[in-house]
C-alpha cells in the first residue's frame, strides 16, 4: 500500500499542516516565503521551487524542543528554522536552512541548529520506515546546509560565501548575506 506513495507524499501525511509552509504560484512559477514571526519578524522568498507534489517545506522549529529529555549542553535541543525536502527530476535533496535577521549568530550555534534539524529528519525517516513500512524512506537524498543572514538589513546585493567543497555538512554550510533574490537551484 505505502509503496505507491512517494517520500514527499508520506511526509505530507506525517507532518501536521501547521508545520508545513505552503508554496505560492506566482506567474506560473512556484515560490515559498520563509517567515520568522515576531519578535524576529523577517522573511525570505525562494523562487523557482519544484512543483507542489515534488516538495515539502517544513518549519522544523515547530517541533517541540526535547528539553524534557535532553540536557542540551551540546546544543542537541536546537533546530534550524526550515527543512525543504525535494524530489525533482534532477536531484533528491534535503535542504536545511537557518535564518538570522542581522549579522549576529555565532557559527557554532548555527552549526548546532543545522545538526538538530538533521536529527529531526532522521527521526522522520525512522517514522516512515516503521509506521509506513517503507524501508528506503528518505534514504537516497543528498543534504545541503544553508545559513541566511542580514535579512532585516536594507536590501543590498546578495552575497554568497561558497564553501571550498559542497555544502553537504553543517560545518561547510553555504552562507548567504543580504538575500535579495534567491533561486532554489542555487541553494542545492
Amino acid at each position: 500500500m505505502s509503496d505507491e506513495l512517494t517520500d514527499i507524499a508520506i511526509l505530507k501525511e506525517m507532518i501536521k499542516g501547521t508545520a508545513i509552509v505552503p508554496l505560492q504560484n506566482r506567474h506560473d512559477k512556484m515560490q515559498v516565503t520563509l517567515t520568522e514571526p515576531a519578535p524576529a519578524n523577517y522573511s525570505v522568498t525562494i523562487n523557482g521551487m519544484p512543483q507542489n507534489d515534488d516538495v515539502i517545506v517544513i518549519k522544523a522549529d515547530a517541533f517541540n524542543s526535547p528539553k524534557t529529555v535532553f540536557k542540551g549542553n551540546r546544543g542537541e535541543c536546537k533546530r534550524a528554522d526550515f527543512v525543504i525536502v525535494a524530489d525533482t527530476e534532477n536531484k533528491k535533496v534535503i535542504l536545511y536552512i537557518e535564518m538570522k535577521g542581522g549579522k549576529g549568530g555565532l557559527e557554532t550555534e548555527i552549526i548546532q541548529q543545522l545538526k538538530g534539524a538533521q536529527c529531526f529528519v532522521a527521526y522522520c525517516r525512522k517514522i516512515g520506515q516503521s509506521f509506513w513500512e517503507k524501508q528506503n524512506f528518505l534514504s537516497d537524498y543528498v543534504y545541503r546546509f544553508v545559513s541566511i543572514r542580514e535579512i532585516s538589513i536594507p536590501k543590498q546585493r546578495t552575497r554568497i560565501e561558497r564553501p571550498s567543497s559542497n555544502h553537504d555538512r553543517p560545518d561547510r554550510m553555504l552562507k548567504i548575506s543580504s538575500p535579495n533574490y534567491l533561486q532554489f537551484n542555487h541553494l542545492i
